[in-house]
């Protein structure tokens, strides 16, 4: 009986006072993240007669943001694991407001550009280092997959939400405020975290690979330039040579992980089917609700011509159908 017994109260006595009430401080970040991935979508048309934005400019616009955290989530989450998860979370989140302002009052579709690139960094810091705290804060496992559960709906959500956050807002204030919308968020993030999350970091990480970093980064970032370029102007030297260099970068990437002791990213783990399987849903999903939320939302303002918080609400459907997905 109390060798049965044993397991259950060593499990009970190391789960975490107030474990829960930081889980929502964590996925406060994750929302945030995940909302200002689609909330542009019913901001467009009125950023494009108000900043004048080539096509080109407006799809990197919209897309920069998201290129940015996909090439430095890996990188981030193993700075997060040398200088601590929560001091990369608080920093992030802190910086994620400020750069806010900027994307906010940016003047000139470059800036923005810009802007919305610093956003993406700051973004890159959150998202592991809040995966790498619920590993800390949560010891048993179904607790554990319980919380790992809500942050996912929750990052699906936010994508939906964006849209009907954008549309309200556009409804009462200028694009900027789709913005704006991040710093009272993100103060009640750092203030309530710094109290309750715990630091975390790995005590024999290894050298940080900072080639691989630069490499992942160029890698996305030449390959998506070539694909969009040779959209708008067909396959031209430039392109070419942009998409050489991306395919280059992300094989170096790739090659150098699996020889380094202490990856960043352990390649051999899309080996097992059951991980392939799971990023690929992923990918799936994240392509199919991005794409859709983007087109629907012009197509309800420009061809429709509903107003940006009746174009929101039409999409709601999406958030409840992702919450119960993710969940």
């Amino acid at each position: 009986m109390t060798s049965t017994l044993q397991p259950a109260v060593a499990a009970e006595a190391g789960k975490r006072p107030g474990r829960w009430l930081a889980l929502c401080v964590l996925v406060l970040a994750v929302l945030l993240v995940a909302v200002d991935a689609t909330v542009l979508g019913l901001a467009t048309p009125y950023i494009s007669e108000d900043l004048d934005p080539s096509g080109t400019q407006l799809l990197w616009i919209g897309d920069v943001y998201s290129f940015v955290i996909a090439g430095l989530l890996v990188s981030m989450g193993s700075l997060g694991d040398r200088i601590g998860r929560k001091r990369i979370l608080l920093g992030g989140a802190t910086a994620f407001g400020a750069v806010s302002v900027l994307n906010a009052y940016a003047t000139t579709p470059e800036l923005l550009i810009l802007a919305r690139a610093l956003l993406g960094v700051a973004g890159a810091t959150l998202m592991p280092a809040t995966l790498a705290l619920i590993r800390n804060l949560f010891h048993d496992a179904r607790e554990r997959s319980l919380a790992v559960g809500v942050w996912g709906a929750t990052a699906s959500a936010g994508t939906a939400v964006g849209p009907i956050v954008g549309g309200f807002l556009l409804e009462h204030f200028w694009w900027g405020s789709v913005f704006l919308i991040n710093l009272p968020v993100m103060a009640v993030l750092v203030l309530v975290g710094i109290r309750l999350l715990p630091e975390s970091r790995n005590p024999d990480p290894g050298p940080w690979d900072l080639v691989g970093v630069l490499l992942s980064l160029a890698g996305m970032i030449a390959t998506v330039y070539a694909v969009k370029e040779a959209a708008a102007h067909g396959f031209t030297r430039t392109v070419l040579g942009a998409g050489l260099v991306g395919v280059a970068a992300l094989y170096w990437f790739v090659r150098r992980q699996l020889t380094l002791p202490t990856p960043l990213l352990d390649i051999r783990l899309f080996r097992s089917r059951g991980f392939s399987g799971a990023v690929l849903a992923d990918l799936l999903t994240v392509l199919g609700m991005s794409g859709l939320i983007f087109f629907l939302s012009q197509y309800l303002q420009l061809v429709q011509g509903r107003r940006p918080f009746e174009a929101g609400l039409a999409e709601l459907p999406a958030a409840v159908g992702a919450v119960a997905a993710g969940l």
